[in-house]
């Protein structure tokens, strides 16, 4: 988050509950699915160099 200066403009906690958000479905004999994925959570990921996974799709 430092990397990211995302402090700047979150707190940890903020972070946290921001992509607490994101729900995951399970169906038997099928790979996890995410639920959809906000702008904000994409920004988010993207800032602190993470990909986002393939599963979301944006809202």
């Amino acid at each position: 988050m430092q990397d990211a200066k995302l402090f700047k403009d979150y707190t940890m906690q903020e972070v946290l509950d921001e992509f607490d958000s994101i729900e995951s479905f399970e169906f038997p004999g099928h790979a996890i699915q995410s639920g959809e994925i906000t702008r904000k959570q994409i920004d988010l990921y993207r800032r602190m160099g993470v990909e986002t996974p393939t599963s979301l799709q944006q809202a």
